[in-house]
């Protein structure tokens, strides 16, 4: 089950969340905070699969954009890395040249 999704650039400033699991607004910032320093501070080298608390971190880097989306442990992590990646591809083909300084949802 997803628990949360993201949007962040490499600046660190979340351009899209979306939860699925209510989460108080301070539990909220702190948990993306995490979130995004942990996957921010990864190499391209290293797996997009991250373990993190009680649940795992699926990510997917765009250019400059990051989609992170927080899953629990009986979820298929390689269902959810081709769901970002068919995200991706239909905003990309619903907006043309989007970058993400212009997302603001």
């Amino acid at each position: 089950m997803i628990k949360f999704f993201l949007m962040v650039n490499k600046q660190g400033q979340t351009r899209l969340s979306r939860y699925y699991e209510h989460v108080e607004i301070n539990k909220r910032t702190v948990l993306e905070a995490e979130v995004i320093k942990n996957c921010l501070s990864r190499s391209k080298d290293q797996c997009s699969f991250i373990e993190y608390k009680d649940f795992k971190l699926v990510y997917r880097q765009y250019a400059a954009l990051f989609v992170v989306v927080g899953i629990n442990e009986t979820e298929n992590e390689m269902a959810v890395y081709e769901l970002i990646h068919n995200f991706v591809e239909v905003l990309d083909t619903y907006f043309s040249r989007v970058v993400s300084e212009t997302l603001n949802f």
